[in-house]
């Protein structure tokens, strides 16, 4: 699922420069769409987070699939800004709360309690491997097709795939379907009405006692820098690489380069945070992306790129096992749904307007280096948010 899900994920990126050159339009114009879409999506995180500690997750992976693919094929059709501010901005927008790495991050941590971290990492590799292969995919077939062709082909495909893993495949989580997690000893569900905690630990926290705690918000903090970085390489890298000169498609190939480093980054991630905690794997992860904002600055060359998409690609999915794991050790698994789904939804705010902010700074200035000096800094606020997080057992 995840597989296919990260070519919609990419797919603005990818297609920005072809719609452009189409309508006319301004880049801060497209971005300001796409940070409408990751408005809708991450409002629509925390109605899922709700929805599924309540229903699980199979008809939330249908109806998003229906959405998805609805507002893929109208946005194949579009003439006008507006009917592309509706497909995109809007109806595609929702579909992706309920089939991306949130979701499936939240399904794989509770089916899990004995190496939770290998079992997020394996899953979100899917992620990793669907950038590494669409996107040079969606670039070429662009190139070849159209870039109209390009998203209808994405959304029929999403939701064929989809429709037939949830009908077939998905069948709930261990709470819904009176079973225990991997590795854990059956016990009543943590954090449930009238149940006492077990083996001395407090009851798990809702997302009302968690927001009284000062680690929370230093999290979302880091989560909402996590999203501005990520959403900054997802759709403005290969037009800052076409502007200096790089070919599309070899663009593509760059920023496929840094889907495939995600899965290397999530894989090593998930088990050393089972063995470490999260705390510095979150901490390199910023620092390691603040040396790569300064390094681009200073090169600006084919070979600095690929460097720069390999190293930052591998940060990419770093804090997709790392948000529910980290929420779970602070808060308990009672009420992970909808405290990964707030978690989340910041993330995915800040994404959605630095992609946006970043579009405007180039209609503003004619380039991105004033992006990347503010990328870097905010990555140094990360790391400093990060070491004041206390990763222990709050309640």
């Amino acid at each position: 699922m995840l597989f296919f899900n990260s070519g919609a994920s990419y797919a603005l990126g990818v297609l920005f420069k072809p719609i452009i050159r189409e309508f006319g339009w301004s880049r801060s114009a497209v971005s300001f769409v796409f940070m409408m879409n990751m408005i809708v999506f991450a409002i629509a995180l925390t109605v899922v987070g709700r929805l599924y500690d309540r229903f699980g997750p199979k008809w939330i992976i249908i109806i998003s699939a229906l959405l998805l693919a609805m507002g893929f094929v109208l946005t194949s059709l579009v003439h006008t800004f507006g009917q592309f501010f509706f497909s995109y901005g809007l109806m595609a927008a929702a579909g992706p709360a309920g089939l991306g790495v949130p979701l499936v991050s939240t399904v794989v941590s509770k089916w899990f309690e004995k190496r939770r971290g290998l079992a997020l990492s394996i899953s979100l590799a899917g992620s990793s491997m669907g950038a590494f292969i669409l996107i040079p995919a969606l670039s070429l077939g662009a190139s070849s097709y159209g870039w109209r062709s390009a998203f209808l082909c994405l959304g029929l495909t999403i939701l064929v795939i989809d429709c037939l893993i949830a009908l077939f495949v998905m069948k709930g989580d261990p709470h819904h379907l009176k079973m225990a997690p991997f590795g854990a000893v059956p016990k009543k569900p943590e954090g449930a009405a009238g149940t006492a905690p077990v083996s001395g630990q407090p009851a798990s926290m809702g997302l009302r006692a968690a927001a009284r705690t000062r680690s929370f918000w230093l999290f979302l903090v880091v989560m909402f820098i996590c999203g501005s970085g990520d959403f900054f390489a997802t759709t403005h890298f290969i037009n800052f690489a076409t502007d200096i000169g790089i070919p599309s498609f070899t663009a593509g190939k760059m920023m496929g380069l840094f889907g495939l480093m995600s899965m290397v980054g999530v894989i090593l991630t998930g088990p050393v945070a089972d063995r470490i905690g999260s705390k510095v794997p979150i901490i390199v992860t910023f620092f390691l992306r603040f040396a790569l904002y300064v390094f681009v600055l200073k090169y600006k060359t084919a070979q600095a790129l690929y460097v720069y998409a390999l190293l930052f690609g591998f940060t990419q999915l770093v804090t997709a096992p790392l948000a529910p794991m980290l929420m779970g050790r602070l808060y308990g698994f009672g009420f992970i749904g909808i405290l990964a789904g707030v978690v989340n939804t910041v993330h995915f705010l800040g994404g959605g307007f630095w992609a946006y902010a970043t579009g405007l700074i180039f209609d503003l200035t004619g380039s991105y280096q004033l992006a990347f000096v503010l990328s870097a800094a905010m990555a140094m606020i990360a790391v400093i948010c990060g070491l004041f997080i206390a990763e222990k057992r709050h309640g």
